[in-house]
């Protein structure tokens, strides 16, 4: 016995005080300091808190946990001052509280750091929980536990794509302060509080969260010791480590705040109580092994011990408490009095051969209380040699971890099942779509997956507010529950979106019949805080071989036959067609090859004269944007510009060919005309387009009177043209000209166009086509023609084609135009012969 407790009887003789641990580096800062920087603080001076100081009084404290608290998606926030996002009142402790005590506290109140004051209050420094997983001596404990036997749960693992803040939302949602952060599904680095408050001190914006993940992935494997695991993270200066099993997966996150959760706290008290009681004893005696006997009576774990032939010499009070059999009742007898019978012999067999080779093994384990109950153990058996190394006895320690299994339950359940509806979620539904595939396969019958959408459920959540939208989504699960068969799998996998899986299906006359079911049951109302609420629904489908030999095609398939029944109208289904999945394929190339472009800044632009139709001068250009894709081929405006604004990207796109404009006006290769540059809408209603506009000038030394804007009939939308009034105003200040492009074809007021401060209207080039034969042609354009005289605004005719057009125009009192009657776009140097 003496052997196996002298590692445990080499703990420390007294118990230190927190003012002894606490860190004397206190940093603080006033109550309206900005956010970004008290995070620059904290970076300097590499601290994890700020203290928040009003005067002379600790009025809160701003930590790395409170950085999850920001909205990462506006920057704005960092500048909020600390007062409005600290923690407070600050929890604290005086300098002669022994740290057993502080521990206690720290636990109870669920806080990482505790405010150390002397007897005045007067702040001495900081204890954390890293300070005590470091100092407190408790070598032993860590050395015979594993890193496994501390992990509850999976560790959260976020796409690499994914912004910062929808990663923030997750570790909130989660409560957790780190995530590993996957790139194509496998992890490769992590995220932790430290993390955002260096993003806060740099002010960086729309970050993702694969720039901010720190790399490379420090990993542990499960069966090292809590021990070895705290002498890495001290050596490496970190507070986390991934955990991966025996398959090398990651199977969880070990931080120093895990760990001291793991201890337990009233076997440490317990254990220190006892300890103390030795440190009299052996000041007056030299009774060691009764010392010892405290020692292990005090562990709350199991302890027995045994002779070489593996019969009970000891136990401690907890075996005794653990199993329900007295020391009398167990010593003289073998540890098989405990078997469960739910092992093989060969599980023994291996456990034995593991222990005499290796001199310890540990593991899960099920063994049988006296009562019969049979539960779940960890258990640790270590080989006890003598002088020469001869085994004389083992020791075996083990906990009941019946509630860590019962946890692994919950938290399998949280990790298949919609919480929500109660439905199988994406997780599950995929698991069972790969199986009633490869039954499909081996037995070669046709399976089908159904995709359903709610139609305009947002206006529920708009309406009525979320808690209503999730009683909406119950009642939806119910139904759609109550017209599946028995075999047949409905799952939630986002949103409003549900899954049906049919394992087997002999024809599709069936699936029709059962979408068909599907659409009906959203007949009746759903009845919502007394209100009455109609629901439609919109399915796709597609089938199984036919349309898809994986899970991932037949669910995108019947996502995109969703899409075609939406685009019909609503309420209805759809089967996959192979050119609906073609034409995303193409767009999806299309995709990739713009923003490839973009990033590599290689469109080009192009410019059309705008000519006098009288004397044929030129009045000005119109710089036109051109792609021409190594793959793609010459790819039309008409296509790669809508896409644009779909993605986001038309902000983008139009700034590159403004820097172009103005980098051709600043090394004259353009004529000294003014030159028009078409706007969206998307881009122009951006909250810093003005700003953005005039730096890309001022860095070019282009002056506001070259450029002229030419905006979309879209701006004249009332909604909109009382937002952008101020802005086209401002812009008319600046000494821009503004036009309204393709006018005639949208839904232009007259009542907004008259109070915008436009120069010119631009007749579209569709009236224009067919003139002058076209009689409704013609009376449109004589008409805008008017109109813009009578507003005092220039008016330009687009799309000249011929003569007779030109005739008609100038007849009709248009003055300046553009067409292929007098040149298509060209490069900048072809326009050298229109300068007299």
């Amino acid at each position: 016995m003496q052997d196996i407790l002298g590692p445990l009887l080499n703990v420390g003789h007294t118990e230190p005080t927190v003012a002894e641990l606490a860190s004397r580096d206190l940093v603080t800062c006033p109550p309206d300091t900005a956010i970004r920087d008290v995070a620059k603080l904290m970076q300097s001076h590499q601290v994890s808190c700020v203290l928040v100081k009003d005067n002379e009084d600790i009025v809160g404290i701003w930590t790395e946990s409170d950085a999850k608290s920001i909205d990462f998606d506006a920057t704005h926030h960092y500048q909020t001052p600390v007062s409005k996002l600290m923690s407070y009142p600050v929890i604290q402790v005086q300098g002669n509280t022994l740290l057993n005590d502080a521990t206690s506290l720290m636990l109870k109140k669920q806080i990482r750091r505790l405010l150390v004051t002397d007897k005045q209050n007067r702040p001495l420094g900081l204890l954390t929980q890293t300070d005590i997983v470091k100092q407190q001596r408790i070598e032993f404990y860590l050395a015979l536990r594993d890193v496994g036997s501390t992990l509850i749960r999976p560790p959260l693992v976020l796409d690499a794509s994914l912004s910062l803040a929808e990663g923030v939302t997750a570790m909130n949602k989660q409560g957790v302060d780190a995530a590993l952060v996957a790139t194509n599904g496998h992890a490769q680095g992590i995220v932790t509080e430290r993390d955002l408050i260096k993003l806060i001190a740099s002010a960086s914006k729309n970050v993702s969260l694969g720039e901010l993940a720190h790399k490379p992935l420090l990993t542990v494997k499960k069966t090292c010791t809590l021990l070895q695991a705290v002498d890495i993270l001290k050596e490496n200066n970190f507070r986390h480590l991934a955990v991966s099993d025996e398959h090398e997966q990651l199977c969880g996150l070990l931080s120093f705040s895990d760990i001291l959760l793991n201890v337990e706290h009233t076997y440490v008290a317990q254990l220190k109580e006892a300890l103390r009681a030795r440190d009299a004893a052996l000041r007056t005696s030299t009774d060691y092994l009764r010392l010892a006997q405290k020692v292990i009576d005090a562990s709350l774990d199991g302890i027995m011990i045994t002779d070489v032939n593996g019969v009970i010499e000891s136990v401690n009070p907890s075996f005794s408490m653990l199993t329900g059999y007295s020391a009398d009742e167990a010593i003289g007898r073998k540890p098989d009095l405990l078997s469960s019978g739910l092992h093989e012999p060969h599980f023994y067999k291996n456990l034995w051969e593991t222990l005499l080779s290796q001199g310890q093994w540990q593991g899960e384990i099920w063994n049988k209380r006296k009562n019969g109950e049979v539960y779940p153990q960890w258990l640790s058996i270590t080989a006890i040699r003598g002088e020469q190394g001869e085994i004389g006895q083992f020791a075996g320690i083990f906990s009941d971890i019946s509630e860590r299994k019962r946890q692994e339950k919950q938290i399998h359940q949280l990790a298949y099942i919609d919480e929500l509806t109660g439905l199988a979620n994406r997780r599950l539904f995929m698991d069972r779509l790969h199986l009633g595939i490869a039954n499909a396969h081996r037995h070669h019958h046709n399976m089908a997956v159904l995709f359903l959408d709610l139609d305009l459920f947002k206006r529920i959540n708009d309406t009525l507010g979320h808690q209503a939208g999730d009683q909406a989504l119950k009642e939806v699960a119910h139904r759609l529950l109550s017209t599946v068969r028995e075999g047949e799998s409905v799952a939630r996998i986002g949103g409003d979106e549900f899954t049906i899986l049919i394992p087997e299906i002999d024809k599709a006359t069936s699936l029709e019949c059962l979408a068909q079911r599907l659409i009906t049951q959203f007949d009746a109302p759903i009845r919502i805080k007394g209100q009455d609420f109609f629901l439609t629904a919109s399915i796709g489908i597609s089938m199984f071989p036919k349309d898809g030999q994986s899970s991932e095609q037949l669910i995108k398939h019947a996502d995109l036959a969703m899409y075609q029944a939406k685009n019909a109208g609503r309420n209805q289904y759809c089967f996959y067609q192979a050119s609906a999945g073609q034409q995303t394929a193409d767009e999806l190339r299309l995709e990739q090859g713009l923003r490839l472009a973009l990033q590599q800044q290689s469109l080009k632009v192009l410019y059309q004269p705008k000519v006098d139709l009288r004397s044929g001068q030129l009045t000005g250009v119109e710089a036109l944007v051109r792609w021409h894709d190594p793959t793609l081929g010459q790819v039309s405006p008409v296509d790669f510009i809508p896409l644009a604004e779909k993605l986001g990207l038309i902000g983008l796109l139009s700034e590159q060919v403004i820097y172009q404009v103005c980098e051709d006006i600043r090394t004259a290769r353009l004529p000294e005309v003014p030159v028009s540059i078409n706007i969206s809408v998307l881009h122009l209603i951006t909250p810093d387009f003005c700003e953005r506009l005039l730096s890309i000038l001022q860095q070019a030394q282009v002056s506001p009177e070259q450029i002229e804007l030419e905006l979309t009939e879209s701006c004249l939308i009332p909604a909109q043209a009382d937002t952008t009034l101020g802005l086209l105003t401002k812009l008319r200040q600046l000494g821009f000209r503004l036009s309204i492009d393709d006018f005639g074809t949208g839904y232009s007021s007259l009542s907004y166009l008259r109070r915008l401060p436009i120069n010119v209207l631009k007749i579209d080039r569709s009236f224009i086509r067919e003139l002058p034969d076209n009689n409704e042609d013609s009376q449109i354009t004589l008409a805008i023609i008017a109109m813009a005289k009578a507003l005092n605004l220039d008016v330009i005719a687009e799309g000249i084609e011929s003569s007779a057009q030109r005739d008609f125009l100038l007849g009709s009192g248009c003055q300046v135009g553009q067409g292929y009657l007098y040149s298509p776009a060209v490069e900048p140097e072809k326009l050298k012969h229109w300068i007299n």
